[in-house]
C-alpha cells in the first residue's frame, strides 16, 4: 500500500507536492490508473488513482473517502521530557505514533538536560510513522511546557506520574481503565524530584510503576504507551 500525507486535501482532485510527486513517479514508478492512498492527519483516509503521472506535479482523483479512520474511543497524552540525545526522543515519537498516541507534551522539569527542540523535525518523524503504520490521525505535538504548567492543565481523564523514587506506587496496567482518557508524566534522565512528585500528587496524579526494571526516559514512555494501548484492545 502506497500512502501519502496530504494535510491540505479539500477537493476530489489533488496535486501532490513536487517532492511527493517525484517520490511517486520516479521512486515508486507509479503511473496513470494506479491506486494509492491519502491521509490528512485529521482522520480522513482516501483512496485515489493517478490521472497525470508528472514527476513535478502528479495529479490524483479521489475515488473513496473514509472519515475518522481508525479513531479510538479514548485519548492518550504522554508528557515526556526531551532526552539529551534527541535521537532517542525521535525514536520514541516514531514508535509511539506507530503504536497509537494522541498528544505528546515535551516536558521541562527540574533535572531536564534538554530545553530546546525542533518541532518541524519531530513532526516529520511522526508523519513518516503514520505512513508506515497506516494511520489517518497525526499526533499533536504540543510546545515545550513546564512541569508546573502540565500538572495544572485541565484534564478530565486518568492522570499518572511515573517515577523511580521511594514511595508507594501501583503498576500502570492495574489502574488503566479501558475507554478512559489518560495523561502520563515521564521524567528526564535524572527522573522527577521528590518535590515534583509531591506536587503532582497534590493535583490528583497517581504515582505509578512500569515494572521492576529501571528504564531510560524514551523506553519508559514507550512502555507506558504500549500498556495503555494493550489494555484498550
Amino acid at each position: 500500500m502506497h500512502l501519502f500525507y496530504t494535510p491540505d486535501i479539500q477537493s476530489d482532485t489533488y496535486k501532490l507536492s513536487e517532492e511527493e510527486s517525484k517520490h511517486c513517479v520516479r521512486v515508486l514508478r507509479l503511473t496513470e490508473g494506479e491506486k494509492l492512498f491519502l491521509v490528512d492527519g485529521k482522520g480522513l483516509f482516501c483512496e485515489a488513482v493517478i490521472i497525470s503521472a508528472h514527476p513535478k506535479a502528479c495529479i490524483l482523483q479521489v475515488v473513496d473517502k473514509k472519515y475518522n479512520y481508525g479513531q479510538r474511543d479514548y485519548k492518550l497524552t504522554i508528557a515526556v521530557s526531551p532526552t539529551k540525545n534527541i535521537d532517542r526522543y525521535e525514536w520514541f515519537l516514531e514508535k509511539a505514533t506507530e503504536i497509537g498516541i494522541d498528544v505528546v507534551i515535551p516536558l521541562i522539569s527540574r533535572y531536564s538536560e534538554r530545553k530546546e527542540i525542533k518541532p518541524e523535525r519531530l513532526e516529520k518523524v511522526m508523519v513518516s510513522a503514520i505512513k508506515q503504520s497506516i494511520k489517518a490521525f497525526l499526533p499533536v505535538l504540543n510546545p515545550l511546557q513546564t512541569f508546573k504548567e502540565t500538572i495544572k492543565r485541565p484534564f478530565t481523564g486518568l492522570r499518572f506520574i511515573a517515577h523511580c523514587n521511594e514511595g508507594e506506587k501501583v503498576l500502570l496496567r492495574e489502574v488503566v481503565v479501558k475507554g478512559k482518557d489518560v495523561l502520563i508524566l515521564i521524567g528526564p534522565e535524572g527522573d522527577f524530584s521528590n518535590e515534583e512528585v509531591e506536587s503532582a500528587m497534590k493535583e490528583g496524579f497517581i504515582p505509578i510503576s512500569l515494572g521492576d526494571s529501571r528504564l531510560r526516559t524514551e523506553t519508559a514512555a514507550l512502555v507506558a504507551c504500549h500498556t495503555v494501548n494493550l489494555i484498550n484492545q
